[in-house]
């Protein structure tokens, strides 16, 4: 098979995140830190390791403020609920969004602002369909306390230009990120960048398998806690604990998931840069052979993360996406992608788009047989 959707799903991993998740399940399922025997304790140091790798790589504060989770969206539920249950009812927060987003972003406003924890503003793409920092900007208020905003989107690839963005908004309005297509594909650090939540997924570009995730906080932002339950820690307290990352995490942790983590920011750490530009050729590549082809409409440029959208004038996506599959074995995906929004600012809510998403293990052959494929499709339609 051609796989070429792994903005929903990394299909191929670094042989050292297979080998340590394996190696996770088959000799260590013990619960890590929670008991006082070796392995336990074992376990524990490592799920350290991964959250200082984590702190170091995305440039956070500290290894405390490092939250494991099991995707993006528990991530980000996490940040926004946690936000806006830290205001008291008299005081209700504004928060901004863009159109761009998923809904792993836009489901969680939408339920806050109907239980009126918040208001909210829906910014506007500008013309060239990207994220607009400037419509951002201008949907700051006073009472806003926080962006949130997509580094890339799942759709086109298209991403936000973080340093405008952060320069135009109020350096007290806290910027929550969603780095589900942008972690593991482009440098980011937050305190460089100025950015107060860092959500996102292990099993896309970090390489981490299903199941993994994180969110990364910045020392002012203290979200209440979403997720109640044990942890090892100030048992006798009937609240969870005050210190981190203990205050956002109930239960046991992914002891596989945080080990593929790790594996999988130490293989970028050696290999982002080149895999980001070599990404950016094939897409490239692929977004050129795409719009020479009669009835094809790319809606992408090319983007270091992988990400082509498309359209055909003979079928709905689905079922261009469903051909691929069935007659050439090829893996993309057709429809909304979860970001309705984005579809509906792009005129595409209807038909959706067919998205074809690469990685680095994806190779120039692979695109040339996918663009046979379209080009076969489009002319026996």
């Amino acid at each position: 098979m051609i796989y070429f959707d792994n903005a929903a799903t990394g299909g191929k991993k670094p042989p050292s995140v297979v080998s340590a998740a394996c190696a996770a399940i088959r000799g260590a399922c013990a619960n890590p830190g929670r008991s006082g025997h070796k392995l336990s304790v074992a376990l524990a140091s490592n799920v350290l390791n991964c959250r200082r790798l984590l702190s170091d790589f995305f440039g956070a504060p500290s290894f405390e403020r490092v939250i494991l989770t099991k995707n993006c969206t528990e991530a980000l539920n996490i940040a926004l609920f946690g936000l806006a249950n830290s205001f008291s009812d008299e005081h209700i927060p504004h928060i901004v969004t863009t159109e761009a987003e998923h809904n792993s972003v836009l489901r969680p406003l939408f339920a806050l602002e109907r239980n009126k924890k918040i208001s909210l503003t829906v910014a506007k793409l500008n013309d060239r369909k990207e994220i607009s920092p400037e419509n951002i900007a201008a949907a700051v208020r006073e009472d806003t306390a926080a962006v949130a905003v997509t580094l890339a989107s799942n759709v086109t690839g298209t991403a936000a230009d973080l340093a405008k963005i952060r320069k135009l908004i109020p350096e007290r309005v806290l910027l929550i990120c969603d780095g589900a297509q942008a972690c593991g594909h482009v440098p980011l650090h937050m305190k460089n960048q100025g950015i107060d939540a860092l959500a996102a997924a292990g099993h896309k570009g970090m390489h981490g398998i299903q199941g993994s995730g994180f969110l990364l906080l910045s020392d002012r932002f203290d979200p209440a806690p979403f997720l109640y339950g044990g942890t090892g820690s100030e048992s006798m307290n009937p609240d969870m604990p005050d210190f981190y990352p203990d205050r956002l995490e109930g239960g046991t942790l992914s002891y596989p998931a945080a080990v593929s983590l790790f594996e999988g920011a130490l293989y970028l750490k050696r290999t982002m840069d080149e895999n980001a530009k070599n990404l950016k050729d094939l897409t490239a590549k692929l977004i050129s052979g795409l719009s020479s082809i009669e009835g094809i409409t790319a809606y992408s440029r090319p983007n270091p993360y992988g990400i082509v959208a498309f359209s055909s004038d003979k079928m709905q996506s689905e079922f261009f996406a469903q051909e691929l599959s069935d007659d050439y074995d090829i893996a993309v995906r057709g429809g909304l992608h979860c970001a309705p929004l984005m579809h509906r600012a792009l005129g595409t809510a209807e038909g959706g788009l067919v998205r074809a998403s690469l990685s680095e293990f994806n190779t120039p052959h692979e695109v040339e047989k996918f663009l046979d494929a379209a080009k076969k499709i489009q002319s026996f339609s």
